[in-house]
């Protein structure tokens, strides 16, 4: 199973199309741990995990353990943005683990390599 990991660095986001034998890796992490992302070819950088999406669309939700998917009631935050004051929605949401389901992977870097994103990149291709 491949993901897109989705790279924030202040500014600046990157792209970056995971092979399936190091998103094994990430398999079972939750929202919030960090790892490294030397395996995806980024030396020396320190990665946490903010977020991500499912196969159909639906997001990750820091507060639902596991990697199910339900239906919950949401007055704001991710999944659902409210319209007026005291408006809630039930909506579907996924676990804030990491299976294979999901298909991209949201993360912040939180620990710098010698080089720029965009240099390793680019050496990549």
């Amino acid at each position: 199973m491949a993901f897109k990991l989705i790279i924030s660095q202040s500014e600046n986001s990157h792209q970056l199309e995971v092979e399936a034998d190091a998103s094994k890796k990430l398999i079972g992490m939750k929202i919030g741990e960090e790892f490294d992302a030397a395996p995806m070819g980024l030396a020396g950088y320190t990665l946490c995990i903010t977020g991500g999406s499912d196969k159909n669309g639906f997001p990750m939700k820091k507060d639902v353990e596991g990697s199910r998917r339900i239906k919950s009631l949401l007055s704001g935050g991710i999944g659902f943005e409210p319209r007026r004051k005291g408006q809630r929605r039930r909506k579907t949401v996924r676990g804030n683990t990491i299976s294979d389901d999901i298909v991209q992977i949201n993360t912040i870097v939180t620990k710098k390599g010698s080089k720029s994103i965009e240099d390793l990149l680019k050496s990549d291709e």
